[in-house]
């Protein structure tokens, strides 16, 4: 009996452990995963990866590199490919250099963003990534705002609902998972969340206005998976930022939404959150209000602790053991609705071709954007 209760003990920390990794979307230094971070890739299976202009030399290599880092994983667990390509400044491999979301906002014609969000989905798919973190789903109401910007659609909540609609449609209509960012609204804040801790002093009927709508279409429009935002929205929660907020993300985003898909955070190396609450809080908070993955963009370190506490958590408290299940069910049907019956990638070549250089550059011009 007493061996039998300690093999069965060791199933259910192999479990745990799986479950753990399955909750990390995980980055590097380099243009290569140094021996370490591959060892613990095997060791704990994350969900997925990111990738950075750090790792990059040119498409060829992008597609590649997604290769070997989804042949470290197992079959039955094929990872996310995951990059922030959404144009403008913020685009990780810059063969065509897509125009802002602004600009498509200033255009204002809903297939022409559709064009944009196919051509660019095409891109990012033939460099070997099946998820894109855009659009931005916040509306830019604040001019002091040093992070949005120009990155969303535009200050008009109604028309940022139907681009982000439009996008989303057009673009996971290619076989690219879409992910809307940053819930429930990055657009008010004077703060940039990856140096400091920003809030958003809005009352609720102002929020429910603003910033939910974009959202809300995009949930509607099918979205594969939602980004939580590091920014405090006192009228819902003073305690915590909304990445750890069962009001925020339960509340808003699962309830009043009717969100039933993935859930990530935004990277937890960001200094909103890094060093300001401790990783277990971090990680214990996020898990009950609803966070099924989380990023950690660099740090290996990072990575390892966080899985650890995962694990940890999971054998302290039996809420911990169904978050887990949740986030991995919610996982799987991501991997069965997107990955089963996924078109065949595009042609790396089809990477900076003269047709998509063309249509950006046309899209500059028609919205404004000469410095994208």
């Amino acid at each position: 009996m007493r061996e039998a209760g300690a093999i069965g003990e060791m199933t259910s920390l192999a479990l745990r452990k799986r479950r753990a990794g399955q909750r990390l979307l995980v980055g590097f230094d380099g243009t290569s995963p140094a021996p370490e971070f591959v060892r613990f890739v095997r060791e704990a299976a994350p969900a997925g990866f990111i990738l950075f202009a750090r790792n990059v030399e040119e498409p060829a290599q992008v597609r590649e590199l997604n290769r070997e880092l989804a042949a470290l994983l197992p079959a039955s667990l094929p990872p996310l490919l995951s990059v922030d390509q959404e144009g403008g400044r913020v685009q990780r491999v810059k063969a065509t250099r897509w125009p802002t979301l602004r600009a498509l906002g200033n255009i204002d014609h809903l297939p022409t963003t559709a064009q944009f969000a196919r051509a660019l989905a095409d891109e990012v798919r033939a460099l070997g990534f099946n998820l894109n973190f855009a659009p931005c789903a916040d509306v830019d109401s604040n001019p002091k705002n040093p992070v949005i910007g120009d990155r969303s659609f535009g200050p008009d909540p109604g028309q940022v609902v139907r681009h982000v609609a439009a996008f989303v449609e057009a673009a996971q209509a290619r076989g690219l998972v879409c992910c809307a960012k940053h819930f429930p609204g990055h657009g008010d804040t004077s703060v940039d969340s990856h140096l400091d801790l920003p809030t958003v002093e809005r009352d609720r009927p102002e929020i429910e206005r603003t910033e939910l709508p974009p959202f809300a279409a995009a949930v509607q429009a099918g979205v594969g998976m939602v980004m939580t935002s590091h920014v405090v929205f006192p009228a819902y929660d003073e305690s915590v930022p909304a990445t750890m907020s069962e009001p925020i993300l339960r509340g808003l985003l699962r309830g009043r939404l009717g969100w039933g898909g993935v859930t990530i955070s935004d990277d937890l190396e960001m200094k909103a959150v890094r060093g300001r609450y401790p990783l277990d809080m971090q990680l214990d908070l996020a898990s009950r209000a609803g966070v099924d993955l989380f990023c950690i963009s660099r740090s290996l370190d990072l990575c390892v602790e966080a899985w650890e506490t995962l694990v940890r958590l999971q054998e302290l408290d039996p809420r911990h053991d169904d978050a887990a299940t949740d986030a991995q069910g919610r996982l799987m049907a991501l991997r069965e609705r997107f990955f089963k019956e996924a078109p065949p990638a595009p042609p790396v070549s089809l990477v900076g071709d003269p047709a998509h250089r063309a249509l950006a550059e046309s899209l500059r011009r028609q919205g404004g954007d000469p410095l994208s």
